[in-house]
């Protein structure tokens, strides 16, 4: 463990991520980035129009995930471990599920005037889950702004990010 000093915990929607990475955090007396997916303003009107609130909520999540990453710059004052339940560039994912061409084109100019001062974790575990547990897990946590995603979107979302990682060579995986 001492070897790796930024670890992330990525997968899709529902497959366990932040609650994994409470138990590392425990564990290794680690430092924690978690998403911050709640204060998306956007999210809940996406899953219930996406065509209309992809744009919106894409870049919400971008310039939030940016903030957030430039924290992780800062060295921990004890020096330990800061453990994260998202990658950066996870959010091309979404970006290319939900974007259309021209939306994509405006999204990939910020994307890539923001990633080079992106810290690039140590270590990056990716956790899958099949498309059923997947939608029984969010349906589980009954979150409210996730009673609008179809298993379409999930399935399409789980197939991306297994395409994704099965090419993913930035960091160690």
């Amino acid at each position: 463990m001492a070897e790796h000093r930024y670890i992330v915990l990525e997968g899709p929607i529902g497959v366990g991520k932040t609650s994994l990475c409470h138990l590392l955090e425990k564990e290794f007396f680690g430092r924690l980035i978690l998403e911050e997916v709640e204060e998306n303003p956007f999210l809940t009107e996406f899953y219930q129009d996406r065509q209309r609130m992809a744009l919106q909520t894409q870049l919400f999540f971008l310039l939030s995930r940016y903030k957030q990453q430039q924290e992780i710059i800062q060295p921990s004052l004890f020096g330990q471990a800061t453990i994260s339940d998202y990658i950066f560039a996870k959010d091309r994912i979404f970006a290319y599920l939900n974007l259309d061409d021209n939306e994509l084109a405006l999204y990939n100019q910020i994307y890539e005037l923001l990633e080079p001062t992106v810290p690039k974790p140590d270590l990056v575990i990716y956790l899958q889950a099949s498309t059923e547990v997947l939608m029984h897990r969010i349906s589980m946590r009954g979150k409210e702004y996730e009673k609008g995603i179809s298993r379409e979107y999930i399935n399409d979302l789980n197939e991306a990010y297994n395409h994704f990682f099965f090419n993913y060579t930035e960091t160690p995986l």
